[in-house]
């Protein structure tokens, strides 16, 4: 797979298929396989996924004050100067949705719509729905990956998701398991201090066909963060999602669904 180089870090990321450039970034601790993995190859459509700064195969981490929505979204902004994408359709699941949305109000004119999936930030910064990602830092740095999963396993914050959504349970405790926890541990640490825009008034401003989409029974991608986007982005439509704790399959078999008729949707405009 194809990699580009920007301050000094190497930037993993897959460019298949052509057509409208369609950018879809994975969330915080993914990868682009996770990205692939909720994307169904269609005609006239290039399907681009960048592994953002601490996760996958891009290295090394950088600068760790550049763990912001500001600096993920220029590293994407990069990647399209590179690959001479003038406009795209820019999309992420949670983390990578703030990334888009950042995009989108940054650089209007590089975006020709968003699709925002499971968001877990709007304007604030140290969401409620997001301090566990905080303690999963704080026992990685204070026991290592691997004693730190035995002791967060007995806490009552972890114990609590794992009753109400255990889909989102074992992907809490992947944030332990994954092979460079420890050496990555300041995305966990910053991402969730910082929000994709200070001020929601400024979703006002976005004028591209939007989709969000949003589940319930999932408390790190609470639904009502959805519902806020869709109501503060002109022209938006929201469209629920089953939840991943309570049918995987058909929450994948929705998001290739939703964002396909999307895709194809904003090709016939253009």
């Amino acid at each position: 797979m194809p990699y580009f180089e920007r301050e000094g870090i190497r930037f993993h990321y897959v460019d298949e298929g052509e057509g409208m450039s369609f950018i879809f970034q994975h969330g915080l601790g993914g990868d682009v396989q996770q990205t692939a993995d909720v994307f169904e190859t269609q005609a006239g459509i290039r399907f681009v996924s960048m592994e953002c700064r601490g996760h996958g195969d891009t290295r090394p981490v950088g600068d760790e004050g550049a763990f912001t929505f500001n600096h993920f979204a220029d590293d994407v902004i990069a990647l399209m100067d590179s690959l001479e994408i003038e406009q795209a359709v820019v999309g992420g699941i949670s983390m990578g949705a703030g990334a888009a949305l950042n995009m989108a109000l940054r650089y209007p004119a590089r975006v020709k719509g968003l699709v925002l999936s499971r968001p877990a930030w709007l304007d604030a910064t140290m969401p409620d729905n997001l301090r566990v990602l905080i303690e999963v830092a704080r026992y990685i740095r204070q026991y290592g990956a691997a004693a730190g999963l035995e002791h967060f396993q007995q806490t009552a914050i972890y114990q609590a998701i794992l009753a109400e959504a255990p889909d989102v349970a074992k992907s809490v405790l992947g944030q332990f398991t994954h092979p460079r926890a420890e050496e990555t541990v300041v995305k966990l640490e910053r991402m969730p201090q910082d929000a994709p825009c200070a001020d929601r008034a400024a979703w006002a401003g976005i004028g591209v066909p939007t989709l969000v989409l949003g589940n319930h029974v999932d408390p790190m991608h609470p639904y009502a963060m959805a519902e806020v986007l869709a109501a503060g982005i002109p022209n938006a439509r929201l469209r629920e999602l089953a939840s991943k704790s309570v049918d995987k399959a058909r929450h994948v078999q929705e998001v290739r669904q939703f964002i396909g008729e999307f895709l194809r949707e904003v090709l016939m405009q253009n």
